[in-house]
């Protein structure tokens, strides 16, 4: 009855027409920066955050809020529609959400992902408003090798990334792994695959392979049919422009996967957004009847992780407002602006600011009916763009990426890297390599190599620390698990082809 109460004078709080103004500012900005890749929530926050200083703490909050989770709405929009991610966490989308778009179903495939993204959403705000003590303690007791084995497990998903050949998958994840050890070893100061470049000193952004690899490489691939049509069919009429009934139907389950595989992702500092799609996408297709048919554009493969890293932002607030610990980049930033304001998230944070507690809770509610009423209204718009012809549209999407690369560093050597990049997409398309893998890889090896180091460190050298913690070790027995999941299938293809040639 108490968290009702104070939900209730929440709610007083984000309706209050300043904050409902500026909500809708918020998770609108949101929406465009995810559409446009490379920009990205942290990076438009931290442009933002000036802006702020002369409002309340509570309206500036909703705002800034407004656009964190409102950025996970809109990067699915170019990663259905042009093969591109808006943000890193849409690359999951592009693999059955583009596909739908080849079919003509871009509509109920963006349709499928504004619902996930609501239907997440709400689940990560209850979350964070029912859960946050409990699940704050449980994120604390992940240090370094339990990091070690939820990266690992989620580096064994590639088994549910591939295609028709595990060879391939594995080949292509460490050619990921490779790409994500180029730059400055953190341990001993050592440059690594530089190649006399000090641009590769920091390392490759994620934002230029997956926009090369994804983005170009199809366009590449689609230059070389010659084609005279348009790039992809225009869904026709309003059923194909939303999705139907039986597609919500064969959703439902990968829409609480999405939502609770997410959240409980984001409560663990440094995890992300792009890591819970990941696993859900995974764990969807692993208890699917038809996982051959993930990758050929089926509705769960955009629900579980549009689901996924909506509910994320729920789960990335709890240890940044119950501990002061920020999850990500972007709750980095929002620690900032706390502290900026004179405000220190923490055990007293509902004690001390249950105004503004309980005033985000509440605006992040409206704040997902908003982007719901905002983005399933714009669908026929969105669709639209796939009336534009080839070569109007090949310069589009081009204009996107190399806008979008060099939005993130300035730097016309990291245009030339998406060159490479994309080609190097088009040569995987045409011998037949998946690029989820590359980009899993690309994701995980970094943080799983700082995680595995960090281990050794503890324990002198002892690789049984990461056996010896019992969260660790499940996750670990997980991954060995689904590696050997394929060897399962194909034991149980080999029993079912016996029993109908003896049958």
């Amino acid at each position: 009855m108490e968290v009702l109460t104070s939900l209730g004078h929440g709610f007083a709080v984000a309706f209050a027409p300043l904050n409902l103004f500026w909500c809708f500012v918020g998770v609108f900005l949101g929406t465009v920066v995810g559409v446009l890749p490379g920009l990205g929530p942290a990076a438009t926050i931290a442009m933002l955050l000036p802006l702020t200083f002369s409002m309340p703490p509570t309206t500036a909050v909703i705002m800034l809020a407004g656009i964190y989770y409102g950025a996970k709405y809109g990067g699915s929009t170019t990663a259905i529609l042009l093969n591109v991610p808006g943000e890193s966490a849409s690359v999951v989308t592009c693999l059955d959400g583009y596909q739908m778009a080849r079919k003509g179903r871009a509509g109920a495939a963006l349709g499928i992902a504004a619902i996930s993204s609501f239907i997440a959403g709400t689940v990560g705000v209850i979350g964070l408003m029912l859960l946050a003590p409990p699940l704050a303690k449980f994120g604390l007791s992940f240090s370094s090798p339990e990091y070690f084995a939820l990266m690992a497990m989620g580096l064994a998903m590639v088994v549910l990334l591939a295609g028709a050949s595990m060879v391939k998958a594995l080949l292509a994840m460490l050619v990921g792994l490779w790409i994500a050890s180029m730059g400055i070893d953190l341990f001993s100061d050592a440059s690594r695959f530089t190649f006399g470049q000090s641009e590769l000193l920091d390392g490759v952004d994620f934002v230029i392979v997956a926009i090369g690899v994804f983005a170009l490489g199809e366009v590449f691939g689609n230059m070389e049919k010659r084609g005279e049509g348009t790039m992809l069919p225009v869904p026709k009429g309003l059923r194909n422009l939303l999705p139907t009934m039986a597609e919500l139907k064969a959703c439902r389950f990968a829409f609480l996967n999405g939502s609770i595989i997410g959240f409980i992702i984001g409560v663990l500092p440094g995890a992300g957004s792009t890591v819970a799609s990941f696993i859900s996408y995974g764990i969807e297709k692993a208890v699917s009847k038809h996982p051959e048919k993930f990758g050929t554009g089926v509705p769960e493969g955009v629900a579980a992780p549009e689901g996924a890293n909506n509910s994320e932002t729920g789960g990335a607030m709890v240890p940044l407002l119950t501990l002061g610990i920020p999850g990500s980049g972007t709750t980095a930033i929002l620690l900032a602006a706390f502290i900026l304001w004179g405000l220190r998230p923490g055990p007293l944070m509902i004690q001390d600011n249950p105004e503004l507690f309980w005033g985000l809770i509440a605006s992040m509610y409206v704040g997902n009916i908003m982007l719901l009423v905002l983005n399933l209204p714009l669908i026929p718009l969105f669709a639209q763009i796939l009336k534009l012809r080839e070569y109007f549209l090949y310069p589009i999407i081009f204009g996107i990426s190399i806008v979008g690369v060099y939005s993130v560093s300035g730097s016309l050597f990291d245009c030339w890297l998406l060159a490479v990049f994309g080609l190097l997409g088009y040569v995987m398309r045409r011998l037949d390599y998946p690029s989820a893998p590359l980009i899993l890889g690309l994701v995980l090896g970094d943080s799983m190599e700082r995680a595995l180091r960090q281990s050794l460190m503890m324990s002198q050298g002892d690789l049984g620390i990461l056996v010896s913690r019992p969260i660790s070790a499940v996750m670990l027995l997980l991954t060995i698990a689904l590696l050997f999941l394929p060897l399962f299938r194909k034991a149980n293809a080999w029993r079912i082809k016996a029993i109908e040639e003896n049958g």
